[in-house]
């Protein structure tokens, strides 16, 4: 299940020429290790015809790729039944139901191309004997890089001038009547995860404070490192904070925490970034605080359902720097991600266990990083 091409149809040519070349991640964690791949990194692997560069290795083992994009329509459904693997992206999910899931009786494996599992009923996926796997550090890097993006653009202002811009105009007073610095201003993250983590590192050399919660402490070391300060909750840490990021997986504990009671005990013009997922925010109640001024910005790349309709409110509420999910799937992204499905897959295949970093439930249970992220 992947999102549709380009409007104009696959590209032909790229921006860039080449990727840099990644040696590891941040923490020690290797890279992909696919015994090959069968495409070009920094080509468009996510769309249709993109195809996670999968075909040639699995028709060469003699299984069918079936690669659709009508996510909600019965084409999907029609191909569920028969799948052994279901392969989705978190950008365009394949939603996999309790319902889907007991009228797909030969799905083993469910697979995430990017991180974040929540699109797969986890509860309904322990029952069935499903194994759900997702390519954990792929994109944590891309999603940090465009946190810190919209936290600048909404604090400076960044859109609405460069729409000035193109408008034709120049209004400097229209410009920076919203815009202010970074510098100085309290800023905390809703979980200190890879995501997390990476975000306060790439916000420390701004002069902000930094702050965090999250179910696991961080060494001492580390906190002094960067000078974090530790908040046993959320609603104790938003309070004093200017700017908030949510980088936490969505579970029965975060689903709708940003509601109308705790948006109302921040401080009046915050902002609140939000790349992790949309049910951790409570819908209307963002608006209605942009609307109100207790927030003065909110960004993100997260909405439910994904893709999100036309008259969603968040595409018309003020004062937003939404985009559609994005945040992960860079073309940098893409070629780990794609590498790491084809890992995962050679070893499912291969009947060699998936790493345990990459698993989410596996033998009837939380495993891997499912088992430290999520709760059932």
């Amino acid at each position: 299940m992947l999102y549709p091409d380009p409007v104009d149809g696959y590209p032909k040519s790229y921006a860039r020429d080449s990727l840099p070349v990644l040696t590891g991640y941040p923490d020690g964690q290797t890279l992909p290790t696919p015994s090959a791949i069968d495409f070009t990194p920094g080509e468009l692997l996510g769309s249709v015809s993109g195809e996670l560069g999968l075909r040639a290795y699995l028709e060469g083992l003699g299984h069918e790729l079936v690669v659709v994009s009508d996510k909600d329509g019965p084409e999907f459904d029609a191909h569920l039944a028969e799948a052994e693997v279901v392969i989705s992206q978190p950008f365009w999910p394949a939603y996999l139901t309790a319902s889907r899931l007991a009228a797909a009786p030969n799905v083993k494996l469910a697979l995430t191309a990017g991180i974040g599992s929540d699109h797969v009923d986890l509860d309904a996926a322990i029952a069935h004997g499903v194994t759900v796997a997702e390519v954990t550090f792929c994109n944590s890097i891309s999603v940090a890089e465009h946190v810190v993006m919209m936290i600048l653009g909404l604090v400076r202002n960044y859109l609405p001038a460069n729409r000035v811009v193109n408008d034709g105009g120049w209004n400097i007073a229209d410009c920076v009547a919203r815009s202010y610095d970074l510098e100085g201003m309290e800023v905390g993250t809703v979980a200190a995860g890879r995501i997390g983590l990476a975000v306060l590192r790439r916000l420390a050399p701004f002069g902000v404070r930094l702050h965090y919660t999250d179910r696991h402490r961080l060494p001492a070391s580390l906190e002094s490192e960067l000078g974090l300060t530790f908040h046993a909750s959320t609603q104790e840490m938003v309070p004093v904070l200017d700017v908030v990021t949510v980088n936490a997986p969505l579970h029965p504990e975060t689903q709708g925490l940003f509601g109308s009671e705790l948006l109302s005990t921040m401080k009046r013009g915050a902002y609140l970034i939000n790349t992790a997922r949309a049910l951790i925010a409570d819908r209307d109640a963002i608006v209605r605080a942009l609307e109100s001024g207790q927030l003065a910005g909110y960004a993100g790349d997260v909405w439910y359902p994904q893709p999100a309709p036309a008259d969603h409110p968040w595409r018309a509420m003020p004062h937003h720097g939404m985009t559609p999910h994005i945040s992960g799937s860079s073309l940098s992204a893409q070629a780990r991600y794609a590498a790491g499905a084809r890992e995962i897959l050679e070893s499912y295949f291969g009947g060699t266990p998936i790493r345990d970093e990459y698993l989410i439930v596996d033998g009837g249970s939380l495993a891997g990083a499912g088992a430290h992220s999520y709760s059932v």
